[in-house]
């Protein structure tokens, strides 16, 4: 027996449709060096009708044809997120802060045909461009010097020559929701970067979910900063979430540092935002020495690392709620959100705050022990985390080859092995101990470098830990604490080292230490331990054994 529902396709175009007409007024606004400049959900939806008319009539883009955007957050990305996927093409997201190796490898490997460059990207993509392979067009949004780009062998236009007195009507493709919408390269911090593929059907439920109450819980009277890349993950779905649900948007573009950020928070007055934790530390910085107002804020998702317990606290300290979160560029990247349940004291809800969260209804866990077998949910036992459900990989793309690539060190009987060390507790709790391959091996016990990390973080004088897994003739392996220092501070690693004694077995301790100026950073703004790895192997650290 079927059921009698009708079979709707779940896809971009109709986010596109119900946002630019039902929530028309809701208003993307776009930093700049001149302040905000601002555009209606409704003048997006124009806008997108003609980007796709020139695309299809000017640039000749057909079918699953890749169009790639190498574009900041703002105003015309929003319109390529919703134009590309919806006449049937694949928006293709390049990260900006990759290697060049990797960015013509990406390109290469996706044969994109259609490039979209912010003006002030321009030097990034004209460095590049004697290697890309595919590229027929490019696209300049916005100012910028475009001499380097002069006798390229692609052709180059403006984007709003090419979209001007175009029809902002398409008739938009009734899709199959299975098919390919938007492709993301994971950031390849070992071997060349994988490609994951999305589809209209994981992109639409993922929005779904990311507006729900126990996920972000955005409506049409917030209005949201999304921090986080559009060029990583979809942006954490906020995008096409707050343009199904008319949540406005306030786009950083180019302007990341904090004063900005405070400024524009001062000036606009979003109620959410979402970004890595270095974002944040910066940001809280930056108020408590200018006085900036962000006061509208009232919940803001940390992601991509884990958020140290001392930061959550700060910001308590001024009204806006912190929200855990987890997932990877395999998982859209939703996989858990720290939503406390209902009915608990502060101190109660903080422990489940501090978690990475909660596994909603779409996203099926497990752990799965070092002997291969799966381990109890009992908050206790810990294993790597494997999960699978519709907005999942269960693969990566596969290029020009057609066949998709399921290495078995990521893909496991129909589930994805994330590389996270972790526990889940009987109510659907995640808490990460470590990634597989930082978890410090010492004496055949296991030793949380993210555990080091949080409470080094919580001493007034730390500014950022990273601690990793190093050589030791007795014990296998060892910790090497690694710490950035505050301004003018004067601790020393005696005083550090008892600061955690306090907090953790006295077996964990780490008897090496360092000062550095700055954690190592991925592209997407994660701790790189491997670059610090690397450089203690290279004597490249002043290593201090106590």
């Amino acid at each position: 027996m079927f059921s009698t529902m009708q079979d709707v396709p779940l896809t971009v175009s109709r986010i596109l449709r119900h946002g630019s007409t039902v929530h028309g007024r809701s208003r993307v606004v776009t930093w700049s060096e001149n302040g905000p400049r601002e555009r209606s959900f409704a003048e997006i939806g124009a806008r997108a009708g003609q980007l796709a008319n020139a695309l299809r009539d000017e640039l000749g883009v057909e079918g699953d044809q890749r169009v790639a955007t190498l574009m900041w957050n703002n105003a015309e990305h929003v319109e390529a997120y919703l134009a590309v996927p919806s006449m049937g093409a694949v928006l293709h997201t390049l990260n900006l802060r990759l290697p060049a190796e990797q960015l013509i490898f990406i390109v290469n490997h996706a044969a994109d045909r259609v490039v979209l460059v912010n003006g002030s990207l321009i030097p990034l993509l004209a460095a590049v461009m004697p290697h890309l392979e595919s590229v027929e067009h490019i696209v300049v949004v916005g100012p910028g010097d475009r001499a380097p780009l002069e006798g390229a062998r692609p052709a180059v236009h403006d984007y709003e020559d090419l979209i001007a007195g175009r029809s902002t009507g398409f008739d938009w493709p009734e899709l199959d929701e299975r098919t390919a919408a938007a492709l993301c390269y994971t950031s390849g911090t070992t071997g060349d970067p994988k490609g994951v593929v999305y589809s209209h059907r994981s992109i639409y439920l993922h929005a779904m979910q990311v507006n729900m109450t126990e996920s972000f819980g955005l409506t049409s009277a917030d209005t949201t900063l999304p921090v986080v890349p559009m060029f990583h993950v979809n942006a954490w779905g906020m995008p096409h979430a707050s343009f199904m649900c008319g949540t406005s948007m306030l786009m950083p573009d180019r302007f990341l540092q904090p004063a900005p950020l405070a400024e524009m928070i001062e000036t606009v007055r979003p109620t959410h935002a979402a970004a890595v934790p270095t974002i944040w530390q910066g940001l809280l910085a930056e108020v408590k020495a200018s006085s900036r107002d962000i006061s509208s804020l009232n919940s803001v998702v940390i992601g991509g690392a884990a958020c140290p317990p001392s930061l959550m606290k700060e910001y308590d300290a001024l009204g806006v709620t912190v929200v855990h979160a987890w997932g990877m560029t395999e998982t859209s990247p939703l996989g858990t959100v720290a939503q406390p349940p209902a009915g608990l004291s502060s101190e109660e809800e903080f422990a489940y705050r501090v978690t990475q969260g909660r596994f909603p209804a779409s996203v099926e866990a497990r752990l799965i022990g070092p002997d291969g077998e799966p381990v109890p949910h009992d908050g206790r036992s810990a294993g790597e985390l494997e999960v699978r459900g519709p907005w999942i990989a269960g693969a990566y793309y596969g290029g020009a080859s057609g066949e998709p690539q399921r290495p078995e060190d990521k893909f496991n009987d129909g589930w994805l092995r994330t590389g996270d060390i972790g526990t889940i507790t009987p109510d659907g709790y995640l808490t990460l101990t470590d990634r597989a391959k930082d978890v410090i091996k010492s004496g055949g016990e296991w030793i949380s470098s993210v555990e080091l990390e949080n409470h080094l973080m919580a001493h007034p004088d730390v500014v950022e830990a990273a601690v990793v897994a190093v050589p030791d003739d007795k014990w296998d392996e060892r910790p090497l604490a690694t710490v950035v220092l505050r301004e003018g501070a004067t601790v020393g690693y005696p005083e550090l080292r008892e600061f955690l004694a306090q907090r953790i077995a006295r077996w964990q301790l780490p008897e090496r230490w360092a000062v550095i100026p700055a954690v190592p950073k991925t592209s997407v703004g994660k701790f790189d331990k491997k670059v610090i790895r690397r450089q203690y192997a290279e004597g490249g650290l002043d290593v201090t054994k106590l």
